[in-house]
C-alpha cells in the first residue's frame, strides 16, 4: 500500500494550517515574532516547512492563535506525525532537499513527468543508473555511487506496491537515443522501460525530434499529486548544485499547462513503444 504518512508531507500540512491560523488571527510574522520573542525568520521558516516545529513551540502558537479543542489535538497529532522518520532517513547521509523529495514521492499519489535528458530515477535500471550517477558525482567519496544505487531501486517499488504511484512520463526523443553506459546497458534499458509500459499505472509517451520547439526547452520538471486535498500539488526541478520546489498555485497551473502542451505533441503511447521497440532493436 501507499506509504500514507510521510513526514515531508506532514510537515508541508503543518507549516499551511500555521500559516492560515496565523492570517485568520491577523497577525503579521512581526507580530508573532515580538509575542513570542522569536525572530521572524524562525517563523518563516516554519511556515514554508523549512524547518520542522517542536511540541512546545507548536502549543504556544496555538495558544497564541487562540485554538483549542479537537482542532488543536488534531494539529498536536499532526506535529507528532510531521516528526517521524521515513524509511530514508536510515542513510543518515542523505542530503535534506533528496530526502524531502523522496518523502514527497513516497506520499504521492501521481506524477507527471517530464524528462529531457535520462530517464527518471523510477523508471532506470541498476546499470544505467551507476552510468548516470558516477557521471554527476564527479567528486563523491568511495562507495557514494552504489550508495545511491541503492536508494534508487529502492524508490521503484512505488511503482508496484498494492496502491501504486500513477505515473505519466514524457520523455524527449534524445532520453532514449543517447546511449548512456554503452550499448548493451542502453539496449537492457530500453527493454525495461518496454516492460514498465506494461503496468496500468504507467502511462510513457515520446516528445519525437520533429516535434521541434516545445513546452520543455527549459529542461526536465516533474509535478507530484497528493491523495489528501489538503495537500496541494506542487513541482521539483533539479540541476547540477540545487533544487527547487514551486508550490504558488500559478506556478504549478503553469507547469500544469506545459505538460498538457508536452502531451500533445508527444507521440502517443503505442506509438510511443513502438519507437522504443525499433530503438532497442537498432541497439540489440
Amino acid at each position: 500500500m501507499r506509504q500514507t504518512g510521510s513526514p515531508t508531507v506532514r510537515r508541508r500540512r503543518l507549516a499551511s494550517e500555521l500559516r492560515h491560523l496565523r492570517e485568520r488571527a491577523q497577525l503579521t510574522l512581526e507580530e508573532v515574532g515580538r509575542q513570542l520573542g522569536w525572530s521572524t525568520s524562525k517563523i518563516s521558516r516554519i511556515e514554508t516547512s523549512r524547518v520542522g516545529v517542536t511540541l512546545k513551540d507548536i502549543g504556544r502558537l496555538l495558544e497564541l492563535y487562540k485554538v483549542d479543542g479537537s482542532r488543536r489535538d488534531e494539529l498536536l497529532k499532526l506535529t507528532r506525525d510531521a516528526r517521524k522518520r521515513g524509511w530514508w532517513h536510515a542513510y543518515n547521509d542523505l542530503s535534506d532537499e533528496y530526502a524531502a523529495y523522496i518523502g514527497l514521492e513516497a506520499e504521492a499519489a501521481s506524477m507527471r513527468s517530464f524528462a529531457s535528458v535520462v530517464l527518471p530515477g523510477l523508471l532506470q535500471t541498476e546499470d544505467y543508473a551507476r552510468a548516470v550517477i558516477r557521471a554527476g558525482l564527479v567528486l563523491s567519496p568511495p562507495g557514494e555511487v552504489e550508495h545511491r544505487i541503492e536508494i534508487r531501486m529502492a524508490r521503484q517499488a512505488l511503482l508496484s506496491q498494492t496502491e501504486p504511484l500513477r505515473l505519466w512520463a514524457i520523455l524527449d526523443e534524445a532520453v532514449i537515443r543517447r546511449v548512456i553506459g554503452g550499448p548493451a546497458v542502453m539496449c537492457s534499458q530500453l527493454q525495461r522501460l518496454l516492460d514498465i509500459t506494461d503496468l496500468p499505472n504507467v502511462t510513457v509517451q515520446v516528445l519525437p525530434f520533429a516535434a521541434g520547439a516545445h513546452s520543455g526547452t527549459s529542461g526536465a520538471f516533474q509535478i507530484m499529486e497528493f491523495p489528501e486535498p489538503a495537500d496541494p500539488d506542487v513541482v521539483f526541478l533539479e540541476n547540477l548544485t540545487d533544487s527547487l520546489y514551486v508550490e504558488r498555485d500559478a506556478d504549478v497551473y503553469r507547469y500544469t499547462v506545459a505538460f498538457d502542451h508536452l502531451r500533445a505533441k508527444a507521440l502517443d503511447p503505442d506509438d510511443s513503444r513502438r519507437l522504443i521497440m525499433e530503438t532497442t532493436a537498432q541497439r540489440g
